[in-house]
């Protein structure tokens, strides 16, 4: 990799925060990194940011009533549609990391959010967008959120929205938005 392109990738992880205060988000998820998490290039391997994003997934469910027992009580659950993660800034044994996750859209059946993984100086290490649907899980097909939960969605979504700073979008995905196949199948 040249220089020019590795300047260029700082820069712009310095332009996706420049502006955002993560402190206004609450944090779903704080731990310090085990040496079971690392790699053999000595960083923390790629599936535990997924499994981290995963986990501040649960927490950030539980701020509007969609946690476990929703999803274990209810007969409806959630699937993952897309992720689209960015990778900003190693992270290594012994580090501590916060996970903070911010409501970007929904529709009726779909919610857009975004993870943003920040080590203890306040680095911002990477983010993690994902669409995920609601679904019933009698027929596996989509369903409209029950009106507690739309309502609870619908409070979050204000209240992200009147943060001041806009998230660092990829563009890649969004309620409304098609995937490169036309849709997504469980959207049935």
């Amino acid at each position: 990799m040249s220089l020019g392109c590795l300047f260029r990738i700082l820069l712009a992880g310095y332009f996706i925060i420049a502006g955002m205060n993560l402190n206004d988000l609450p944090v779903g998820l704080e731990m310090t990194i085990p040496e079971e998490y690392l790699d053999f290039l000595g960083h923390m391997n790629v599936m535990y940011y997924t499994h981290l994003f995963d986990r501040a997934t649960w927490a950030f469910y539980d701020q509007f009533g969609f946690g476990r027992e929703y999803h274990t009580q209810s007969g409806f659950g959630s699937f993952a549609l897309e992720g689209h993660a960015r990778y900003l800034s190693e992270v290594r044994v012994g580090q501590k990391v916060r996970l903070r996750t911010r409501l970007i859209a929904r529709s009726d059946k779909l919610m857009h959010a975004m993870h943003f993984m920040e080590k203890e100086d306040g680095t911002l290490a990477a983010t993690s967008e994902f669409l995920g649907v609601h679904i019933d899980l009698s027929t596996r097909r989509s369903a409209p959120y029950p009106p507690q939960v739309a309502a609870g969605l619908d409070a979050l979504l204000a209240k992200h929205r009147a943060l001041g700073w806009d998230a660092p979008l990829s563009g890649a995905i969004g309620v409304g938005k098609k995937n490169a196949a036309g849709g997504h199948a469980a959207l049935g």
